[in-house]
């Protein structure tokens, strides 16, 4: 079994690094009030200004907190039972960054994958993709992909029969077994 799994929203908490940043120069945002993918436009915020100040936040990557405590762990019992990538979505400029970030908090994988545009990712060879993106979990349906759902508020109005949603990654071990 092969697993992509996602590393913005899934491993990484960076919108919390951008809300840091984004606090202090516009209107305050408070994270359980980001209940959309694309949140950005109920904000008024430009979508290249969005985009540009996420990518930085991974310059100051010491800065972006993990989504859970033990990651290190509950990714090396998923690297256990199937082979684990990281697959992600990122401007290539941030991937030495995020491969810090990694390194770090001692996240397991076997290889790290990197592509341009999010719903690229369901174009790859996975069975199980765990990803926070509710445009990815639809792309990855439509190429009839197994999808586990990583629940953040921009993804909780997601009801699919065909998705399995967590709360946590140790839950997705569980239903791997």
């Amino acid at each position: 079994m092969k697993i992509a799994l996602d590393v913005d929203g899934v491993l990484a908490d960076v919108i919390q690094s951008w809300l840091n940043y984004s606090n202090s120069i516009r209107q305050k945002i408070q994270k359980h009030e980001i209940t959309d993918w694309n949140f950005w436009k109920k904000f008024e915020i430009n979508r290249y200004d969005f985009y540009s100040e996420l990518s930085s936040c991974w310059k100051n990557w010491t800065s972006i907190p993990p989504t859970e405590k033990n990651l290190a762990l509950v990714t090396k019992n998923l690297s256990d039972i199937a082979q684990v990538d990281i697959v992600t979505a990122r401007e290539r400029s941030t991937d030495s960054f995020v491969k810090k970030w990694l390194e770090h908090y001692n996240i397991s994988y076997d290889n790290y994958v990197s592509v341009i545009d999010g719903p690229m990712k369901a174009d790859l060879d996975y069975d199980v993709f765990i990803d926070d993106s509710p445009l990815n979990a639809f792309k990855f349906l439509k190429n009839k992909k197994n999808v586990i759902l990583y629940s953040q508020p921009w993804n909780q109005h997601i009801v699919e029969k065909n998705i399995h949603r967590i709360s946590n990654l140790s839950e997705a071990i569980i239903k791997l077994n």
